[in-house]
């Protein structure tokens, strides 16, 4: 049988409790996650009368968006000189643990440093609310997502026992992303890995854990080793635009874009599985085909222009790095 040991302490808080979640939803969630995960429901209790709903919370996930940004636009946020700069600082600083990340899980240093430098800036900004108040915020208010939100919910708590972890003292971003990486707690259960061996889990001030943890993601994702990412194209013909791909999965392959007047500027084989899209660059619109591995960098977050934001990022730390990306073909990165 589960017990409620494995929380101990980590929910055992003193103070006084603020006014915090209560109601049907709560004691259902409380009620399911002492019946099926073996959680004590006095201590749940507890740690809900302490957790805070956030109005600003509610505000950032349920803005408008912006505007989507050209390409020409988003490009620059992210290639920057000094994200480049401490993008290679981290490597270097690093460089152990990112050496064996590539050797284990086949996926080269520049693009584990490429996310956690775009995510979170090398781990400077990895976000200030506690986790517990943004997952019960969107969780119990804000109806639009609430299953996602309940889920991973339940994957913190479950989480939080596992590495003995205080919930009430983790933070993250408003929606609940945590660590260097920005893992959501599924993501964190399922691919988070101890990376150096010392038999806790720690994305948030352990870069090592960080390094193996998005290596194992990718890897669990479907990365290939030595595979390409990204190849620019070009070519004409009326046929030419039915060649963009709706969506992110690679419908298409690469013999079929042919047949449909597109020219890759590398070689790709007829039968390589590829994403076909069009960006507004500086330079006027710009083709591309995205093999399987950029494919799976999207899996991280669900943007071609994050996707590619990372790849040329990479190719950018290996150039200010000055070593050759290692087994990495070209990918292609527009100058």
């Amino acid at each position: 049988m589960l017990l409620a040991v494995g929380i101990m302490g980590a929910f055992a808080c003193t103070g006084t409790a603020l006014a915090g979640y209560q109601g049907a939803a709560v004691d259902e969630f409380i009620a399911e996650m002492t019946q099926e995960y073996g959680f004590a429901g006095e201590q749940l209790t507890e740690l809900f009368d302490q957790a805070q709903r956030q109005q600003a919370i509610l505000d950032a996930i349920s803005r408008p968006a912006e505007r989507v940004k050209p390409w020409k636009e988003y490009r620059p946020i992210f290639l920057t000189e000094s994200r480049i700069g401490q993008g290679v600082d981290f490597w270097r600083q690093h460089e152990e643990a990112l050496a064996r990340a590539e050797v284990e899980f086949g996926v080269p240093a520049e693009f584990i440093v490429a996310i956690i430098g775009i995510e979170t800036f090398y781990g400077r900004n990895t976000g200030n609310y506690r986790v517990i108040d943004a997952l019960s915020t969107l969780g119990f208010d804000y109806p639009p997502r609430q299953p996602f939100f309940r889920r991973q919910l339940k994957e913190f708590l479950l989480l939080a026992r596992e590495e003995q972890t205080d919930p009430l003292a983790v933070k993250g971003s408003y929606a609940g992303a945590m660590g260097l990486p920005q893992f959501m707690p599924s993501s964190f259960r399922a691919y988070a890995v101890d990376f150096d061996g010392d038999g806790h889990i720690d994305i948030w001030n352990n870069p090592t854990d960080a390094i193996g943890s998005v290596a194992n993601y990718f890897k669990q994702h479907g990365w290939k080793t030595g595979e390409k990412i990204a190849v620019q194209a070009g070519g004409n013909g009326e046929r030419f635009a039915e060649g963009l791909t709706q969506g992110l999965e690679p419908v298409k392959n690469a013999g079929e874009l042919k047949a449909l007047g597109w020219n890759a500027r590398e070689t790709v084989p007829d039968t390589a599985a590829v994403l076909a899209f069009k960006l507004e660059g500086a330079e006027g619109d710009e083709y591309w085909m995205g093999l399987p591995n950029f494919y799976v960098i999207t899996r991280y977050n669900r943007s071609v222009m994050y996707a590619m934001a990372v790849n040329q990022l990479a190719g950018k730390l290996v150039d200010a790095r000055g070593t050759p990306a290692r087994g990495t073909p070209a990918r292609g990165a527009k100058q």
